[in-house]
């Protein structure tokens, strides 16, 4: 997971204030001494950090903080403002040309995933702007760097400009704009050359393209995993190409996040995304305040609900919603419903959205393997439409042919039906307004105040989702 290391130096740093009924001066320098070492730990840039802590430490120990009722709450809420403010405050949107096509240069080092980078950026434009982007191929250096990207173009739909390996890579860009000029594309995202270091000709050729092309977005992909590294990349390339914004490639094995927390910082450009997992549809916009979240323990309700959005199918949504209010939800629903789960990603960093739930002990080295999610269905399919349908008809027998049929032991058929039927009970709870369940089963994490701000903005945009659905239906039928 993302920042795991550091999330727990500084979760166990603040739960030390959280403890206390009053806190001290000497328990703020107690507590900022944690801090800076995790920071330093996770690889943050020294100046960065020591600018950190002076700013938190003026702030934590005013006597507006320290005399207030909750002074640890208010500490951690200076903490969290701060983090923001080192990452950027606000998620910084693609800079577009007022005409088309907008430009996008894609900047980096070999093994950043540049080429990965660009598919990916090109399957965000299609599936959010509807765009037609067009990329052009102009690494002609790396083995194979062509046939890459042609094979991402086909697989996210958008065409690939190229002219093999033997042409200036200035000439191609320039006969491939002309081209997107042609076919009216309103983007075109650029793969240029990497190195395996900054070399002068590498940067001529990228500062020779940058003119010819005059890009709207210079965007730099740099590997999160690499550090302080990856800061002293950004400022290379940002001397010289004057970069508008970074990709962090790689996030979910950065278990450190020394980049994401000094690169804004460092060299004043904004992180615009981040990159996590091989998939092409995995290129998230980086909000700082969400990170800032996240690293601190207290979830990420609003990512998890536009992820569920994003990868749940609407029309699905609004039948589960009708069964589980009518409370007829069964085990084709339970079937769908691990289909579309399995879409959003690893369980473990779904469940660590949830406000309270990073910081649930039970929680806490929650691995699901993706085998029990094959088994659990393995079992449901095993079921004749009629149990499917009626759960209530599964008796010791038919668990234990079950248990034969799907090949799995009789325990874990039981288990898994036992799961159907907290979930089940859990559901219909929550469409009746009752979070008291829920509660229990996250270990009382949507409790306290941030837990009940981020579900009341669940619930807000729920209703505002509903409205929205109904106003459409209105129209259609009209």
């Amino acid at each position: 997971m993302a920042f795991e290391g550091l999330t727990e130096r500084l979760q166990g740093a603040l739960s030390k204030l959280r403890r206390k009924g009053k806190v001290t001066e000497a328990d703020v320098n107690q507590a900022m001494r944690e801090i800076r070492l995790a920071l330093l730990e996770a690889d943050v840039n020294f100046k960065v950090v020591k600018d950190f802590i002076k700013v938190v430490k003026e702030k934590a120990i005013g006597t507006e903080v320290l005399e207030s009722l909750s002074p640890a709450q208010q500490i951690v809420k200076i903490v969290d403002e701060e983090l923001t403010k080192m990452m950027g405050e606000t998620a910084v949107p693609l800079n577009k040309s007022p005409k088309i096509p907008t430009i996008i240069m894609m900047v980096g080092l070999q093994g950043a995933g540049k080429t990965t980078t660009a598919g990916k950026l090109a399957t965000y434009l299609i599936k959010n702007e509807k765009a037609r982007p067009l990329m052009i191929a102009a690494d002609i250096y790396r083995p194979a760097a062509i046939d890459q990207l042609k094979t991402v173009g086909e697989q996210v739909g958008a065409p690939v400009f190229e002219m093999g390996t033997d042409v200036n890579p200035v000439e191609i860009v320039r006969q491939g704009l002309a081209q997107a000029a042609l076919q009216k594309n309103d983007y075109v995202l650029i793969d240029t050359a990497g190195r395996l270091q900054i070399d002068e000709a590498l940067m001529q050729e990228l500062a020779d393209i940058n003119d010819l092309a005059r890009p709207n977005e210079t965007l730099l992909t740099v590997d999160a995993m690499t550090g302080q590294a990856a800061v002293d990349v950004a400022e290379g390339f940002n001397s010289r190409l004057d970069i508008t914004g970074v990709v962090l490639t790689k996030l979910d094995g950065d278990t450190r996040g020394g980049a994401a927390l000094s690169i804004r910082a460092v060299t004043g450009k904004p992180i615009k995304f981040t990159g996590q997992g091989e998939k092409l549809n995995q290129l998230d916009v980086f909000y700082p305040d969400r990170m800032s979240s996240r690293i601190l323990g207290m979830g990420d309700m609003l990512s998890l609900i536009e992820k569920a959005q994003e990868d749940y199918d609407e029309q699905k949504a609004v039948d589960m919603a009708e069964k589980i209010k009518e409370n007829s939800f069964d085990f084709n629903d339970f079937l769908d419903q691990m289909d579309q789960l399995q879409n959003m990603g690893p369980l473990e960093d779904i469940m660590k959205m949830i406000p309270g739930m990073a910081n649930n002990p039970q929680l806490k080295n929650i691995k699901m393997d993706p085998k029990d999610m094959t088994h659990m269905k393995a079992i449901v399919q095993s079921m004749t439409p009629q149990e499917r349908e009626n759960p209530d008809l599964l008796n010791p027998s038919r668990r234990r042919r079950l248990a034969a049929g799907a090949g799995r032991p009789i325990v874990e058929v039981n288990r898994m039906i036992k799961q159907f039927n907290q979930s089940k009970k859990m559901m219909n709870q929550m469409s009746k307004g009752n979070f008291n369940g829920m509660e229990g089963l996250m270990g009382n994490g949507i409790k306290g105040k941030m837990g009940k701000m981020a579900m009341n903005s669940m619930m807000k945009k729920q209703k505002k989702n509903k409205k929205k659905r109904l106003k459409n239906a209105r129209r259609f039928k009209s």
